[in-house]
């Protein structure tokens, strides 16, 4: 019927009980989700970090940022500054290399193996600073368990004992709960290397190093630069494992922080120039390992 009416020319009348505009699809449960599921999110974000650095701000600039001059001209400050960026460095290097090896042992498991191996790697990651530096004074400390073994091998307790306490007894400490971070963020990369341009090599005649060096690490290294930064970011930040193992005996600037605002000696505009001082080091060493995975995508 309606193909003879369109040949004879006749047009028929719109129904009027049918609309012509276009139906508005209703929102759904899911569409609302990506409206507004971020909402949240951002809430508490703003709550959490916005406000209390906008606090800092206002702080570290009263008496038109006089705070930021009496920081720079303070020696302990630069000081603490080349501390923490040595300190933070060792711990990611020591971490990045440790992590990086660890990383390739995982991709070389079986899959039972490689999830016990993922789940005692979660162990370090589920205690906090204060917890791992008091095990490591039951272990490693002048009285823990592994310092009064070696002294009945005939090692000093007492020297021994005291490594913990310096800096690179915080290396160590510090490298306990970074490693297992490099090694989660290297061992996809890892796990999903195409090993046939290093049996090419290795068949054209290169050594394993030679191979590895030339073929494996030019397809890691955008992974590893990135989880060298994010550990060194977070070792610039940690305070609680440093407070519990080195007190202020060790100059580092979340310790120097800590005392900006302790002992009677509040100085609070201080203490909020060196946060926000902290805080742009940590930003900037992040950004730099997101521009190199960027630049040079897997």
């Amino acid at each position: 019927m309606t193909s003879a009416r369109a040949s004879t020319g006749i047009v028929e009348p719109p129904d009027p009980h049918v609309s012509s505009a276009p139906q508005r699809v209703k929102d759904t449960p899911r569409g609302w989700v990506r409206r507004f599921g971020g909402l949240p999110a951002a809430v508490v974000l703003a709550l959490g970090f916005g406000l209390p650095l906008a606090s800092l701000v206002v702080a570290a600039f009263e008496g038109h940022g006089a705070a930021f001059s009496a920081i720079a001209l303070d020696p302990l400050v630069r000081d603490a500054f080349v501390n923490s960026l040595a300190l933070a460095v060792g711990a990611g290097t020591v971490s990045l290399v440790v992590g990086a090896l660890l990383a390739v042992t995982l991709a070389r498991q079986t899959p039972r193996r490689r999830r016990l191996w993922l789940a005692a790697m979660g162990v370090p990651l589920a205690f906090s600073g204060l917890v791992i530096a008091y095990g490591f004074i039951l272990a490693f400390g002048r009285s823990g368990f592994v310092t009064m073994t070696l002294a009945q091998l005939g090692a000093d307790p007492v020297r021994l004992g005291a490594l913990i306490y310096t800096a690179p007894g915080l290396v160590a400490a510090y490298a306990y709960y970074l490693i297992p971070r490099v090694a989660l963020m290297v061992y996809p990369a890892v796990a999903n290397l195409d090993r046939r341009p290093i049996e090419a090599a290795l068949t054209l005649g290169a050594t394993p190093l030679r191979a590895i060096v030339d073929v494996a690490l030019r397809e890691l290294w955008p992974t590893l630069a990135a989880a060298w930064c994010l550990v060194t970011a977070i070792a610039l930040g940690t305070y609680g494992t440093a407070l519990a193992l080195a007190g202020t005996q060790i100059n580092i600037l979340p310790l120097l922080m800590f005392l900006k605002m302790s002992d009677g000696q509040t100085d609070f505009p201080q203490a909020a120039a060196l946060s926000l001082v902290l805080m742009a080091v940590c930003s900037g060493v992040l950004a730099l390992g997101e521009c190199l995975v960027r630049r040079h995508p897997q």
